[in-house]
């Protein structure tokens, strides 16, 4: 579930295709550090396989393998190019639209254990309609695929290549040194109403679920990839007994590592999470808890050798069980995960489907030894504009994977999907993630009601400051990386003049984040929260100053 515009349209900067001669050549010369405590289970590389289906690559771009899951997993976006050029997976963009709220803090732990306290939305009780932009009944799957919370993790076969002591400081860049090995962890919550998740976005129609995902970047520091396993992630749901589903890990993920069981934790519309990420010193690795409590149920993962859990080598692609952990003791400003430019925070997905009355140009896609039905163009009142070739001023090659109203995938035996619509990159910015639909009630009416998160604590502390964020900037093509003209939000193009963004509200006692377009706190002047636009960060972006942690 990437956002797929990699394959859209090309630009002028991209790291060079290297062999794998000269990929083990460069890792050999980088492995050659002194060893300062790394965090694996050591055996012997299990190596790829050849398997011809896999999470080498979750954008979908390995030139070796085909990605397991056919839209693509939400990938990390990379913040790695030189001049805040974007970053390219074998020729192709592969970034999305991120809007972010950051948090901070100098205290030793920050950057190890954090707790969350989440209540779920609930959708309008009428059916998704496509009538048109401001006239729709909405469903929360039709404004982003997942929201996530995120931790810079350690992984010594990560970009820039180098050892990682876990939970130090001791990883932070600075001067020439560009930080320990870092991977990237995202706990995504997804959902429901398009299933089946292998090729949509649910687990099913009536309930989230959630995974915990780790990402790797096979880069050295000088700009060097190897293109067959650029982006390598492991993948896992949160189950309620802590086994995957499948092989977590790049090397050894397969359908099963997709599909929900019955042990995968299911949550229902408005139920109140407590939600905890750290170090688990006793398992050696680090664990993702989500505590439901309003139906008693708890899910778990660990991200452990024992558990599957692989990292990569820039040389092969070959795996060796490791044990992630966190990469930082602090979540100071510093402390940006290396490539992925973030640590302590959470994110909404946005850009990612569009309702249609019709769809165009048949084309199946597989899933295992399946071929599912998808088209390839939506049309209607959302999307209705452009040549199907992709040759209109967006650049949006196309829309897929498309599926129809009431699909149920065939042997995949998910539940019909609740309206006709498109997944794929919305370049144009005219899917519903770019109008006025998104939760101004505590209350489902059109639109679902609001997702709160209270304020995240670490050894019981609130984070002392915040910071907005987002990657539209990378991602919209009017948008100039070196002069920074075109580079705002709500996007030049989008039809909508609209793009959601953080509230902070009292809620039944408790200082709450919102986020859409709630009218009930402090909206920090709505879409200008996300500040100026800068490439400090290594992406082109918007971002908002550092601030202290407002309370409500």
């Amino acid at each position: 579930m990437t956002r797929r515009i990699g394959s859209l349209f090309r630009y002028s900067w991209s790291l060079p295709a290297v062999s794998l001669a000269a990929a083990a050549l460069a890792a050999a010369q980088v492995f050659a550090a002194p060893s300062i405590g790394l965090a694996a289970a050591h055996t012997h590389p299990a190596g790829y396989g050849g398997r011809s289906v896999g999470n080498l690559d979750c954008n979908g771009h390995s030139p070796i393998q085909r990605a397991l899951k056919p839209d693509g997993i939400i990938c990390a976006e990379v913040h790695f190019a030189p001049h805040g050029k974007r970053f390219k997976d074998n020729g192709y963009y592969v970034g999305h639209d991120e809007p972010t709220v950051q948090f901070y803090s100098n205290r030793p732990g920050s950057s190890t254990n954090v707790t969350y306290a989440q209540t779920l939305p609930r959708d309008p009780s009428a059916l998704p309609t496509v009538n048109g932009p401001l006239k729709d009944v909405t469903h929360f799957f039709e404004l982003m695929p997942t929201l996530w919370y995120s931790m810079a993790l350690c992984d010594a076969n990560s970009f820039p290549q180098l050892p990682c002591q876990p939970d130090s400081d001791t990883n932070t860049p600075h001067d020439n040194y560009p930080g320990g090995g870092a991977a990237f962890l995202e706990l995504q919550f997804y959902p429901p109403g398009f299933a089946p998740f292998v090729d949509g976005i649910s687990c099913n129609n009536s309930h989230w679920c959630a995974a915990l995902t780790i990402d790797s970047l096979e880069c050295t520091a000088s700009g060097t990839c190897n293109n067959n396993c650029v982006e390598p992630i492991n993948f896992a749901f949160i189950q309620t007994n802590g086994v995957p589903t499948g092989p977590p890990s790049p090397q050894k993920g397969n359908l099963n590592t997709v599909t929900p069981n019955q042990r995968t934790l299911q949550m229902n519309p408005g139920d109140k999470l407590q939600i905890h990420i750290f170090d688990n010193k006793k398992a050696g690795a680090l664990e993702t808890s989500v505590n439901d409590l309003s139906t008693g149920q708890t899910g778990f993962m660990q991200a452990s050798a024992k558990n599957g859990f692989m990292n990569t080598s820039i040389a092969d692609c070959s795996g060796t069980k490791w044990n992630f952990r966190p990469l930082y003791s602090t979540a100071k400003a510093a402390n940006q995960g290396g490539w992925a430019a973030a640590n302590i925070n959470v994110a909404y997905e946005v850009g990612h489907f569009t309702p249609c009355t019709r769809l165009r140009v048949f084309s199946p896609i597989p899933v295992g030894n399946f071929l599912d039905k998808s088209w390839q163009f939506c049309r209607g009142p959302y999307e209705n504009a452009g040549p199907p070739d992709g040759s209109g001023p967006s650049n949006e090659v196309n829309d897929a994977p498309c599926f129809k109203a009431g699909d149920t995938h065939g042997q995949l035996n998910a539940d019909p999907n609740l309206v006709t619509g498109c997944t794929g990159g919305d370049l144009d910015y005219d899917g519903t993630s770019y109008w006025a639909n998104w939760p101004k009630s505590l209350t489902p009416g059109m639109f679902p009601s609001a997702l709160t998160i209270q304020q995240p604590t670490t050894a019981g502390g609130r984070y002392p400051q915040i910071q907005f964020l987002t990657d539209n900037p990378a991602s919209n093509i009017r948008c100039n990386t070196s002069s920074g003209t075109g580079c705002v939000v709500p996007p030049t193009q989008a039809p909508g003049h609209f793009y959601p963004y953080w509230t902070l509200a009292r809620v039944k006692g408790a200082c709450v984040w919102e986020f859409g377009q709630m009218p009930n706190g402090n909206d920090f002047g709505k879409e200008q929260q996300y500040g100026t636009f800068t490439a400090a960060l290594g992406l082109p972006e918007l971002a908002g100053p550092i601030m202290p942690n407002p309370g409500c």
